[in-house]
């Protein structure tokens, strides 16, 4: 997959099938678009563009009254996007200047001139263009005009249940991770650097590694214990993580740290990646050091339990 962070770097495309939008989670609606991206490239001998924006516009265009946090950070868009297939990433810089551009300029300077847009597939509900303006409608109206070919995914197409990037963020902020996995189609990830913490966690026979999210942006899942498992430099380990505020050790700030299993060494300084498989229960304040240890344990086994039940 070739990325481009400026317009005029952007060389001839052959046949470009292109589509629009924040892919926000490239979730099971956007690999349906992906997928039909792919599938009209392959009969015209093509390749498909997906033109996308960072940051985040409502991030932009209202930042306080839309502090919205994200499924995947950029590194993680461009990574599920190259699993998915696509040829070209073309990222624009989203500014309020940039907010101002007309549907009718986005289209001729940027689809047609900068990419030559062969095919242009959307999903049913994407607008663009200053306020919005610009629709399936309007493309439609002037396709003749604009010289490309027009598809519309529609909400049939991609699920009767109206999968969203926004759905997906309320299932994941209430614990709900049958229904976030559902709509990505894979456990939500979490990345980060290891950093040192107050290390209770070893003293107690559970050692934690202290996960410093890279993105402040990055939504973390609700608080609570969950059953994950934890990637870093080419290993794969089940666990189990706490997220929150440590009430029993009268923690103040929230913390996110994942104990890992059949692992004694140390992970300080290191990138790792986790993966969320199921939400085992809100975080509690014990009656102490005895309580929350005996309750680990009880965590621990509720986690080898659910591992070893997954469908290999």
């Amino acid at each position: 997959m070739q990325i481009y962070e400026d317009l005029d770097e952007i060389p001839h495309i052959q046949h470009p099938v292109v589509t629009i939008g924040t892919f926000d989670g490239v979730h099971l609606g956007h690999q349906k678009i992906l997928k039909r991206l792919g599938e009209i490239a392959n009969a015209i001998n093509g390749e498909t563009v997906l033109v996308t924006f960072w940051p985040h516009p409502r991030m932009v265009l209202n930042p306080e009254g839309h502090n919205i946090k994200l499924l995947s950070s950029f590194e993680e868009k461009k990574a599920l996007l190259r699993q998915y297939g696509v040829d070209h990433l073309i990222s624009i810089r989203f500014t309020k200047a940039f907010s101002q551009t007309s549907s009718q300029s986005f289209v001729e300077d940027i689809l047609i001139e900068k990419i030559g847009t062969q095919k242009l597939v959307i999903g049913y509900d994407h607008r663009f263009g200053r306020g919005r303006e610009g629709s399936f409608e309007h493309l439609k109206a002037n396709q003749d005009k604009y010289g490309f070919e027009l598809e519309e995914i529609s909400r049939q197409d991609i699920d009767n249940n109206g999968i969203s990037s926004t759905k997906t963020r309320v299932a994941l902020e209430s614990g709900d991770l049958d229904t976030a996995k559902a709509f990505l189609g894979r456990p939500y990830e979490l990345s980060g650097t290891v950093i040192k913490g107050k290390q209770i966690g070893r003293s107690l026979g559970f050692p934690t590694a202290n996960i410093e999210v890279a993105n402040p942006n990055k939504l973390i899942p609700m608080d609570g214990v969950y059953v994950v498992e934890v990637e870093w430099e080419g290993m794969l380990k089940e666990g189990m993580l706490n997220i929150g505020n440590r009430p029993t050790l009268s923690g103040q700030n929230k913390t996110v740290e994942v104990h890992v299993f059949e692992f004694e060494g140390d992970l300080y300084g290191k990138q790792i990646k986790v993966y969320f498989h199921d939400f085992l229960r809100r975080e509690k304040k014990f009656d102490g050091l005895d309580s929350l240890k005996a309750q680990l344990a009880k965590d621990k086994i509720s986690t080898m339990s659910y591992f070893q039940l997954k469908p290999k």
